[in-house]
């Protein structure tokens, strides 16, 4: 049996509607080398969603002045894991600075891009699935 853990995850769009994903590296043992959703970590024994939420963020992208908005939350499971998945979504223009340890690099995708890509094997199982739920619908 796997335990639910509590996990946060930011999706970061520019206003042209833009998204922006982090790439995972190659050495990572869930899902090397594909895209996901810009900010995505464990929330720490302790922790409230939002401290967990601000310090991934400041972790994975380099940023703390935003405006996370509560999306909801869902349970994801994989054969590795089941998370309690707390989603949020921001706008952001200025400059991301990607952790040059955790991830390897990122950039922002076009609706279209995101669309002609899904169920390609160029994304995690876990962003195409949270996508189609909450995102599809906005291109």
């Amino acid at each position: 049996m796997k335990p639910l853990h509590p996990v946060v995850h930011l999706h970061v769009f520019n206003t042209k509607g833009e998204l922006y994903l982090q790439k995972r590296p190659e050495w990572k043992d869930i899902q090397p080398g594909k895209w996901d959703t810009a900010v995505g970590g464990h929330v720490d024994y302790g922790e409230t969603i939002v401290q967990a939420l601000h310090r991934e963020v400041q972790e994975e992208i380099g940023i703390s002045e935003y405006t996370p908005e509560s999306m909801g939350r869902y349970v994801f499971e994989s054969d590795r894991e089941k998370e309690l998945v707390n989603v949020f979504r921001t706008t952001y223009d200025n400059p991301l600075h990607p952790s040059t340890t955790e991830l390897d690099g990122g950039r922002f995708f076009s609706h279209e891009e995101i669309a002609q890509r899904i169920g390609k094997g160029v994304f995690t199982p876990n962003f195409e699935k949270e996508w189609l739920r909450l995102f599809s619908h906005e291109g």
